[in-house]
């Protein structure tokens, strides 16, 4: 595992962040931590980082625990905050140089070419920080976070403030960074999670609410598979139940809400093989609850 978390507890005053949240991440993944404002998504990276301790628990990266080797640990992280701290008045090859230097890393100017490269700021690298768009500095923090060549990249609302093609490059670039190393991605945005997670962990009220992929968050929140389907050609209810061992209820015409229990075959794979068989071509198929609706129900409970 890249990174483990065991029991955190956390409090400021009388609010309790986290209350024994416990997650395992994978390597090679890009994860996507998820909540609402003030569920204690940034707290917990921070502690993961070392950059503040946890009343108790543990958090260990790479088999290292944080607090056992804290240096160890924030030399295998890099690390961008939510409020990205940039220094305005430089140049963008100039504060990725002094950041390379910081970090001791020999070589830093070949260093430095490699991450303009690979996060695409070559047509801007010539700029003051302060005259390049968000979307830009967004890619300055995001490359001095990698300069160290981390194993565990963690970023804190990245594209929070972008416009929507500056989102879509972002995300591009998040998803090429999870080939040889973690990526962990705090969020509110469900499209986010939808077009760049392969595991979410969704954390509420300092409290893990849900952890898988998409689709086994999805079936675990609803307690079982619904799907709405559309069909070419005609169909009747009773024909889809009985072929497919699920309730179905007709929508409207050649159009029907499939639902299966949790742990019976994906109903979208059954679905489509029953189309095929019939030679009944699909028109539409898409789960009956989003992302935002299970988000929804799993974080506007209270607790007592």
């Amino acid at each position: 595992m890249s990174i483990e978390i065991r029991d955190i507890v956390k409090t400021y005053g009388r609010q309790r962040a986290l209350d024994g949240v416990s997650a395992e991440i994978a390597e090679g993944q890009v994860v996507g931590l998820l909540g609402p404002n003030g569920a204690g998504k940034s707290t917990l990276m921070k502690i993961t980082t070392g950059y503040i301790r946890p009343d108790s628990g543990t958090v260990s990266v790479c088999g290292i625990g944080v607090d056992d080797d804290p240096l160890a640990v924030r030399r295998l992280i890099g690390y961008l905050p939510e409020h990205n701290p940039l220094y305005l008045d430089m140049f963008v090859r100039e504060y990725l140089t002094m950041v390379a230097g910081m970090h001791g890393i020999g070589g830093s100017e070949s260093r430095v070419d490699e991450l303009i490269g690979l996060t695409g700021l070559a047509p801007e690298a010539h700029k003051k920080i302060g005259a390049l768009s968000k979307g830009y500095r967004q890619r300055v923090g995001i490359a001095q976070a990698l300069i160290g060549d981390p194993k565990v990249v963690i970023l804190d609302e990245p594209t929070t403030g972008l416009d929507p093609n500056q989102i879509v490059e972002v995300r591009e670039l998040i998803r090429s960074l999870a080939t040889d190393r973690t990526v962990v991605l705090s969020t509110h945005i469900m499209q986010e999670v939808e077009a760049t997670c392969d595991h979410i962990i969704i954390i509420d009220h300092g409290r893990v609410r849900a952890s898988g992929t998409v689709a086994e968050v999805l079936t675990m929140a609803k307690g079982g598979q619904t799907v709405d389907v559309e069909f070419a050609n005609d169909m009747t209810a009773a024909e889809l139940a009985r072929e497919l061992k699920a309730k179905v209820e007709q929508t409207a015409a050649r159009r029907f809400r499939i639902s299966a229990q949790a742990d019976d075959d994906d109903i979208r794979l059954t679905t489509f093989r029953l189309a095929v068989r019939h030679d009944n071509p699909i028109l539409r198929l898409t789960a009956s609850d989003d992302m935002e609706d299970v988000f929804r129900k799993l974080t506007t409970h209270q607790d007592s």
